[in-house]
C-alpha cells in the first residue's frame, strides 16, 4: 500500500449529486452558471435532494415545509443564551445543531422519508440558529422567522429586524446557490464517513460543521476579509500584496485543488460585489479585490476561488465577518444532506487503511528496566 497525502487524486466513492469535470461544476448535470443566473436556492436544494428541478407545485410544497420548520425549539434558544459571549460562531452552530437532535422525535428514525424530512427541517432551522446567535451575543432578542419569504430574505430579516432590499436578497441567494455543493469536499466527506456507520443525520451534519470550521475549508472567506481590512484601501494594495508575495505568504482566496483554470463560481460573486458596491456608493472593497486579483494572478498565475469575492459581498451586505462561515454552512447543508441521503441508499462503512511508518520489531521492556 502507498499513501496519498490528503487523499489527493483518490476516487473514494460514486455520486450523482455534483461533478467537477474539466473545470466545470454541475449540480445533477446542470451547469453552475445556469443555476447561479436563473435558479433560487430553494430550487437548488430541491434539485440536490430529489435529483430534478421542482415543478411550481413541488416548489410550493417545499417552501411550505421550510416555513413550517423554521422555528427552533425554545430549549435550543435558551441554550444559545448560555454560550459565552466570545464563543466562536462555528462552535456555537456545531453545538446547537447537535442539540436539535434531542428535540426531534424522528432523530433516530432511519427511514428514507424521515431522513428527507430531517434534511428539510435542518435546512429551515440553520439560518434561524445563526441569526439568533448573532443577535443574542449583542444582547438582543432573536427575531422569529417570517412566513412566505425565501431563506435568504429570512436570514437578513432575522439578523437585522427589517425586510432587506431586493438586491441584497438576490446577492445572498446567489451566494447560497454557488456554495450549495462541491463534490467530495472535506466537510461532505466527513458527513459521509459519519453516517456510513449508520449514525443519524444530525451526527453527520455536526461532523460536517466541525470540518467546515477549519480555516483551510470554510474559514477562507473570513481570512480574505481580514486581509482586506489590513490593506484598508486600493492605494495600499500593491505594496502590501507585493510584500506578502515576496515573503511567500499565502494569499487567501486564491487557487483551488480541483480547479486549474479558475473557480467557475468566482465570476458571479465578483459581479455581485461590484453591483452591491455601486448600490451602497462604496466600491472600496471591490476595487481592492480587483487589484489584488490582478497582482496575484499576474505574478503567481493563481486565480480567485469562491471565497475571495464572497468576503466583499457579505461585508457589503452588513454581515459580520465571523458569520461568513456559518452562512457557508447554511448553503452547504443542502449538499451535505443530499450526500448523507445518497450514502444511506447504498451504504458501506468507510474504513480506509494507513501506510505504517513507525518503528518495527520492537519488544516490551519492563518498567524497571527502562
Amino acid at each position: 500500500m502507498t499513501a496519498t497525502k490528503g487523499l489527493e487524486g483518490i476516487v473514494a466513492t460514486t455520486s450523482s449529486i455534483s461533478s467537477i469535470i474539466d473545470g466545470v461544476l454541475t449540480y445533477r448535470g446542470i451547469n453552475i452558471d445556469e443555476l447561479a443566473e436563473h435558479a433560487t436556492f430553494e430550487e437548488v436544494a430541491y434539485l440536490l435532494w430529489y435529483g430534478k428541478l421542482p415543478t411550481q407545485s413541488e416548489l410550493d410544497g417545499l417552501l411550505g415545509r421550510l416555513d413550517a420548520y423554521a422555528a427552533v425549539p425554545d430549549p435550543v434558544i435558551k441554550q444559545i443564551k448560555l454560550y459565552p459571549k466570545d464563543t466562536n460562531s462555528m462552535a456555537a452552530l456545531r453545538t446547537a445543531v447537535s442539540s436539535l437532535a434531542l428535540y426531534d422525535t424522528e432523530a433516530n428514525d432511519m427511514s428514507t422519508e424521515a431522513n428527507l424530512n430531517k434534511a428539510i427541517k435542518l435546512q429551515a432551522q440553520l439560518s434561524t440558529i445563526v441569526a439568533a446567535f448573532a443577535r443574542i451575543r449583542e444582547g438582543k432578542e432573536p427575531i422569529a422567522p417570517k412566513k412566505g419569504v425565501s431563506i435568504a430574505h429570512n436570514f437578513l430579516y432575522m439578523l437585522n429586524g427589517q425586510d432587506p432590499e431586493e438586491v441584497a436578497v438576490k446577492a445572498l441567494d446567489q451566494a447560497l446557490v454557488l456554495h450549495a455543493d462541491h463534490e467530495l469536499n472535506a466537510s461532505t466527506f466527513a458527513a459521509r464517513v459519519t453516517v456510513a456507520t449508520l449514525s443519524d443525520i444530525y451526527s453527520g451534519v455536526t461532523s460536517a460543521i466541525g470540518a467546515l470550521k477549519g480555516p483551510l475549508h470554510g474559514g477562507a472567506n473570513e481570512a480574505v476579509m481580514v486581509m482586506l481590512e489590513e490593506i484598508g484601501s486600493a492605494d495600499n494594495v500593491e505594496s502590501v500584496i507585493t510584500d506578502k508575495l515576496a515573503n511567500k505568504e499565502k494569499i487567501m482566496g486564491f487557487g483551488h485543488r480541483v480547479y486549474k483554470n479558475g473557480d467557475p463560481r468566482a465570476k458571479h460573486l465578483q459581479r455581485m460585489s461590484q453591483e452591491l458596491g455601486k448600490l451602497t456608493g462604496n466600491l472600496n472593497l471591490y476595487e481592492m479585490s480587483i487589484k489584488i486579483e490582478e497582482l496575484v494572478t499576474g505574478q503567481k498565475g493563481l486565480k480567485p476561488n469562491v471565497d475571495f469575492y464572497s468576503a466583499s459581498v457579505y461585508t457589503t451586505l452588513g454581515i459580520p465577518r465571523d458569520l461568513f462561515t456559518p452562512i457557508f454552512a447554511i448553503s452547504r447543508l443542502s449538499g451535505w444532506t443530499a450526500h448523507i441521503l445518497e450514502q444511506y441508499e447504498n451504504n458501506r462503512l468507510i474504513r480506509p487503511r494507513a501506510e505504517y511508518t513507525g518503528p518495527v520489531s520492537q519488544s516490551y521492556v519492563p518498567i524497571e528496566e527502562r
